[in-house]
């Protein structure tokens, strides 16, 4: 709150200043000298008025909490409105008359009963709009607070809901990848340790990347085409994958292992129910903040979806999983897509937005 302070601070000196000015004026109306006097009312106002002031709040602070109870907090604060009436008059005309003894002259104003009752009066108003803005800067703050509070919250919740989703895909990943060592394993010893080989370099790119939820497309990329090299070997006369990446696009942050889903479900429901070879194409296209990643293929068919049915094409565990994931990272500023293209083929699209 030290911004606070000083604002409020600036605003009790224009506010003094504004009264000293004005009492001025006033002054100079019906005398040509003697401009000290005026000065002097409202010094002495404002010293007295700040002093009590400063004393009240050195007081209730401890009470802030209770902004939230806003009859009670009041209650705190009204305790002091006696103060300013025993206080203001004999500390202020003090000031005066001894001021006014130094400059050889005698203060004279009306009785006391007058006095007094004309400045409790004028107390009463500054004390209820002093705590009226206290109680605003307070209940600002508060507020202020409270969102940081609920922000704090919602960022631990989206930090385990994502590290909870990382560690659900990254175990869902490996077992596609034994299982597809294993069916090699009693026909094609070589070719089964070859993927052992390529399945051990992507576990290290995934351990590098550690519990980030973003990297850089580059790193990302390094993940991807191991996994694309391990399942290249098991269907190595079947697929072919040409990769179509603009060097602008490397820099950007991406979601980790979000492009393995993609290719992952091209060779499952593509590349492994075909007979015929399958030309994949994985391309990456940055658009000043718009980062569109794509894996196409030139053969597969988006599945319909049976009557009444809430499942779609997109329903597999690690692309819903990737759903879940932009959702917690980037809200609506990201879009996924599954397209089916003509004559065939399918083109999954990935938009993420991408800073300068």
């Amino acid at each position: 709150m030290p911004k606070t302070r000083t604002i409020v601070s600036i605003a009790w000196i224009l506010f003094w200043g504004l009264m000293i000015a004005t009492s001025v004026q006033e002054y100079l109306r019906d005398h040509q000298h003697g401009i000290w006097k005026p000065v002097l009312w409202e010094t002495s106002s404002a010293l007295v008025a700040s002093v009590l002031l400063l004393l009240q709040r050195h007081y209730t602070r401890r009470h802030d909490a209770l902004v939230a109870a806003p009859l009670r907090w009041f209650l705190r604060q009204l305790v002091w409105l006696p103060a300013y009436w025993i206080l203001f008059v004999p500390l202020a005309f003090s000031l005066r008359h001894a001021v006014y003894g130094l400059m050889g002259e005698q203060y004279t104003h009306d009785g006391w009963t007058q006095v007094y009752l004309y400045e409790d009066i004028k107390m009463t108003i500054f004390f209820s709009l002093f705590t009226a803005i206290t109680f605003g800067i307070l209940s600002f703050h508060a507020m202020l607070d409270e969102r940081l509070r609920v922000e704090r919250a919602n960022a631990s919740l989206r930090q385990a809901q994502l590290l909870q989703l990382s560690q659900q895909m990254q175990p869902h990943f490996l077992f596609n990848a034994l299982n597809t060592i294993s069916s090699l394993m009693h026909s094609d010893v070589a070719r089964a340790d070859s993927m052992l080989v390529q399945l051990a370099d992507v576990l290290r790119a995934t351990l590098e990347v550690g519990e980030r939820h973003l990297v850089t497309l580059e790193t990302e990329l390094r993940i991807v085409r191991g996994y694309a090299a391990l399942m290249s070997e098991r269907f190595a006369d079947r697929v072919s994958i040409t990769w179509d990446i603009e060097e602008g696009a490397l820099t950007c942050e991406v979601p980790v292992m979000c492009l393995q889903p993609l290719l992952e479900n091209v060779f499952k429901h593509t590349v492994e129910r075909r007979r015929q070879p399958v030309a994949i194409r994985i391309m990456a296209q940055r658009q000043q903040t718009t980062l569109t990643l794509c894996v196409q293929d030139d053969s597969g068919l988006l599945p319909t979806p049976a009557i009444g049915s809430d499942t779609d094409a997109g329903s597999g565990i690690s692309l819903r999983n990737l759903q879940e994931r932009l959702a917690a990272l980037y809200g609506k500023r990201a879009s996924f897509e599954l397209r089916q293209l003509a004559p065939a083929g399918v083109l999954a699209e990935l938009r993420l937005p991408c800073a300068s």
